[in-house]
């Protein structure tokens, strides 16, 4: 049986090979260059080492390593060291930003029965780590406001909007009450933000068992998944309006910067919130009285889920909750290595990870951090053979991640002319495990990854990276439960397509370098199999517990130094900037017809839910006995002409076959030409921005893809338009119509300048 297995799983990776990219020319070199860089890829893998991860993962997560500990300092330092002995040109650039931190902090149930929450994550047998107090920040939701209140307790169920307007159908209002949420489905931020315009005074959130406690598995420390006890902390700061330090919006934060006062910061949220365990959560939901929840709203606690929302005395449960915090600046540590380019100096290939976790941080982040460390310790063992790369290389160890990407931003920020003018790529990491590679991209990059991953063997089956995703994808696409999505992604890894990635939203230091400065991104790690969900953001993300669930044996860290290697050098080393533009015209096309779809259902709800509502069909299928409020009467849809971006699209496909065909057929071009074609292609991302931004947020200035301001980090594709329609501002949706085929035409006229060139430059 294992034998068919494997010589299965080895056709299936021939056969992705020989039909997909893998198989094409390396994407920017010549056919002898491209056989020289593959020489160079394999010394660069032959200095990459497990047991090098593994001790530089231990060593960095030996104490608490949130912003401001001594911990996080020593790590910069040390990293600082390492790049130096390494060979590169490092230094450590220290910012100044608002990191609030906990002073006190009290939860307890007033009545009907008294119970106070602990708060705590008390040590796990067996993990040494899990019982260091000393500069360990508690359970905290940093951004959240100052408060002392106390309201009658609503259960929430994820937060969501939706779920607020199924509460309202039940009879139940939260304002001047406090809400309890559980983690999930969208970001915590949003959960706050949510609550507060809703009318709430406060905001809890805890994590349900059903979602990644005992529900998913044995618990901490006999299986992976969060205990009774573990607690996810978190940020919530309103990254969907911009990212970064909340007092110095679009300039570095360095010492002497203006700050605005904290009252004018647009980011803060304006009621307190704690985070709990469901140890903690339990005896509060276990009080509530009101209607049942739904269904879909029952978590795994032994108990009826009810909703709440009476009168005292009437099946309420009334909470306390306070939260006070020392607002004061701290300071954090970014450190940078540059290795110059020889031909191209002022081109930039840009890596990167964060260096900081809230407390450990063993898998978020530094997982990603070793193994990025790992691929710079052998540059920089390629660079004492003779080697240099064409295009100068950075290589980042981002700080302040967590509370609000505040590193990476406030570095973009500080530098950010000479970024737009130098940036080629930007490859981000963060968390890394065993398991499928996967990556979010600019669309661009796609053939980039394919090729990068179809060179990198996967360490569990020996095929490569690229042919296992491919075949997760073809299963996943036959599930009976198969979204056209899936589908639609299966039949492209069936025909050999380059492999599918998603649009870029938030939640790592990508963020500000695709969505605000406009330069080509890519984010990629390993993961699915490695059981680390149940301890993200607690006292438990632990080396102990990232070694025995996350990735035993650190050989797939191993695999994502290979990975990002190869992406790095291959930019750095390529004849021409290594972007195609066949797959963003294709990617750009898949989204507008996503919105033309989603103006037609809209406009079919509409029509239906009047219907419905003019027959009194809700109260016909309402139980009598637990009536609900019919929904709101919606607004007809109009016709939105979407010519202006169907015509773009259209042409941009033209015109990105045009360039991709050019090259492919052209042979070496004059010296001269180079610099001016790369010039040329690192300005296409570029000229997918808009200075004037999108509604409400002009700091997020792409116009394809940018985080939802309701989902958070999910990406929205086509961001203008599709937020507009889905909130049902029909003139917004019109005018972000014109301004995104304006962004497409502007990318499609400097690609078609670079077909020129190539044509025109042997």
């Amino acid at each position: 049986m294992t034998n068919r297995i494997a010589l299965a799983a080895l056709a299936f990776a021939a056969a992705a090979q020989a039909a997909g990219a893998g198989a094409a020319p390396m994407l920017g070199f010549s056919p002898g260059g491209a056989e020289a860089e593959r020489a160079l890829e394999a010394k660069f893998d032959a200095n990459l080492s497990t047991a090098a991860i593994d001790a530089r993962l231990k060593l960095l997560a030996a104490a608490p390593n949130e912003v401001g500990s001594p911990h996080d300092k020593a790590n910069a330092e040390w990293v600082l060291g390492q790049l130096k002995s390494w060979g590169w040109d490092a230094h450590i650039e220290t910012f100044q930003v608002l990191y609030p931190t906990p002073k006190h902090e009290a939860l307890e149930l007033v009545g009907p029965t008294p119970f106070e929450a602990t708060l705590n994550e008390p040590p796990i047998p067996g993990d040494a780590s899990s019982a260091v107090r000393e500069n360990a920040l508690p359970p905290y939701l940093i951004y959240a406001a100052d408060g002392d209140v106390t309201g009658d307790l609503v259960y929430v169920n994820y937060g969501n909007p939706d779920d607020y307007v199924a509460l309202a159908r039940m009879g139940v209002n939260v304002k001047g009450k406090i809400v309890i949420a559980r983690y999930g489905q969208a970001w915590r931020g949003l959960k706050v933000k949510e609550a507060y315009e809703h009318g709430a005074i406060g905001c809890i959130i805890y994590s349900d068992p059903a979602d990644d406690g005992y529900g998913s598995g044995d618990v901490y420390p006999k299986g992976a998944w969060r205990p009774s006890e573990g607690v996810q902390r978190g940020s919530v700061l309103d990254i969907p309006i911009e990212s970064g330090d909340p007092l110095t919006p679009n300039v570095g934060a360095t010492a002497d910067a203006k700050r605005i006062p904290i009252s004018e910061a647009k980011v803060l949220m304006k009621i307190p919130a704690l985070p709990i365990s469901y140890g903690d959560a339990q005896p509060l939901l276990a009080a509530l009285g009101g209607p049942v929840a739904p269904k879909a709203w029952r978590g795994g606690l032994p108990i009826t889920y009810h909703v709440g929302g009476g009168q005292m005395g009437a099946g309420s449960a009334r909470v306390h909750m306070a939260v006070q915090s020392d607002w004061s600046l701290k300071p954090i540590y970014d450190v940078i290595g540059v290795m110059k380019g020889a031909e191209y100096p002022d081109e930039w290939v840009i890596r990167a990870n964060h260096r900081d976790g809230w407390v450990f941080g063993a898998w978020d982040p530094l997982s990603g951090q070793s193994a990025m460390l790992e691929e710079a310790r052998s540059m920089g063992a390629l660079a004492k053979t003779g080697w240099r790369p064409k295009r100068t290389i950075i290589y980042a160890s981002w700080d302040g991640e967590e509370p609000g990407l505040l590193g990476s931003t406030e570095w973009a920020e500080e530098h950010a002319d000479e970024l737009k003018a130098k940036g080629v790529l930007y490859v981000n990491s963060d968390t890394n495990t065993r398991g499928m590679f996967g990556a979010g991209a600019s669309y661009s990059a796609q053939r980039l990854i394919t090729q990068a991953a179809g060179d990198v063997k996967d360490p569990e089956t020996g095929v490569s990276a690229l042919a296992r995703a491919m075949a997760l994808l073809e299963v996943r696409g036959q599930a009976p439960e198969a979204n056209e999505d899936a589908k639609r992604e299966a039949r492209a890894a069936a025909a050999g397509e380059d492999l599918p990635i998603g649009a870029l939203g938030s939640g790592s230091d990508y963020t500000p370098f695709v969505q605000h400065l406009g330069i080509a991104s890519i984010n990629f790690e390993y993961g699915g199999e490695g059981e680390q969900g149940g301890v993200y953001h607690s006292q438990y993300d632990t080396y102990e517990h990232f070694a025995r669930f996350g990735d035993p044996g650190m050989v797939y860290g191993v695999a994502m130094a290979e990975t990002g290697g190869r992406l790095m050098l291959r930019t750095a080393d390529a004849d021409v900037v290594p972007l195609q533009f066949g797959d963003l015209a294709a990617n750009i096309g898949q989204n507008l017809g996503e919105l033309h779809k989603l103006s037609d259902n809209l406009r079919e709800r509409a029509v239906t839910v009047d219907r419905l509502l003019d027959a009194k069909a809700y109260g016909l299928a309402d139980d009598p006995t637990r009536p609900t409020q019919p929904p709101e009467r919606l607004d007809a849809v109009p016709v939105i002409d979407f010519g202006p971006l169907d015509t773009a699209v259209a042409r941009l496909k033209t015109s990105a076959a045009a360039y991709d065909a050019a090259l492919a057929a052209s042979g070496p071009l004059a010296a001269a030409k180079h610099a001016q074609l790369d010039k040329v292609l690192i300005g296409v991302e570029h000229s997918l921005t808009d200075p004037q931004g999108l509604p409400g947020r002009p700091w997020y200035q792409h116009l394809i893809y940018a985080p939802g301001m309701l989902t958070g980090y999910g990406a929205k594709t086509l961001p203008g338009v599709r937020e507009a329609l889905e909130g049902r501002r029909w003139e917004e949706a019109q005018a972000y119509v014109a301004r995104t085929a304006g962004v497409i035409d502007a990318a499609r006229a400097r690609i078609e300048e670079a077909t020129a060139i190539v044509k025109g430059g042997a």
